[in-house]
């Protein structure tokens, strides 16, 4: 077994239409920097847009009932900035164009910035703060029912305070959130639109 360390930003919002994103920005990783999204349509049919080098292994961690193998390009910097300083993040990713605005951290981000970097990034506070993390509505560590075990190790939280999507051409609507929950794993997003800075810890047999 070994761990596979991802290291960038998870953002998930909800739209209008029923169709619900979440962004991985991944600055550091085993595939170097790369970016994917997973989308749940209105009637529940969920689609991973990934790059071909990636793709395999996204879709063998998470489930999905489409997978499309695409170049996704994001221009996030490694860093969510200042916590008073709104950021612009634009997505490609196949159908999907999105642009994202985030704001300020949020009480959860508060919270886990007190936490040092080295103990929130790490396998063994993520199992311990699981428990607490359910009671929230989140997970910190589990499975999405592949066999690989997942970490999220999270050391800040930014509110998303707009987003402009477009589905192949279509409007998606205007900033909703992320309800129902989306089922690519067992904490794919929280239901309030966020962009969480995260190291991701993937354990593979």
């Amino acid at each position: 077994m070994g761990d596979e360390r991802f290291d960038g930003q998870i953002i998930g919002f909800g739209t209008a239409s029923g169709t619900r994103v979440v962004v991985g920005d991944w600055w550091a990783s085993p595939f170097g920097r790369f970016a994917d999204v997973m989308v749940e349509r209105p009637d529940g049919h969920r689609v991973l847009v990934a790059p071909p080098d990636v793709a395999e292994f996204v879709a063998a961690t998470y489930s999905f009932d489409e997978v499309v193998e695409s170049s996704v390009v994001s221009d996030a910097v490694p860093a969510l900035g200042p916590a008073s300083r709104p950021q612009r993040l634009t997505v490609r990713a196949g159908p999907l164009t999105a642009v994202v605005r985030t704001g300020p951290r949020t009480p959860l981000g508060r919270a886990v910035r007190l936490v040092p970097a080295r103990v929130a990034r790490s396998v063994g506070f993520a199992r311990a703060v699981d428990p607490l993390a359910r009671v929230l509505g989140l997970r910190t560590y589990g499975t999405a029912g592949s066999g690989r075990h997942e970490a999220y190790g999270a050391t800040d939280v930014r509110r998303v305070l707009d987003v402009e999507a477009r589905w192949d051409g279509a409007d998606l609507g205007a900033l909703a959130d992320v309800d129902p929950p989306v089922r690519f794993g067992f904490g794919s997003s929280p239901r309030r639109p966020c962009a969480t800075r995260i190291v991701t810890t993937v354990r593979t047999r």
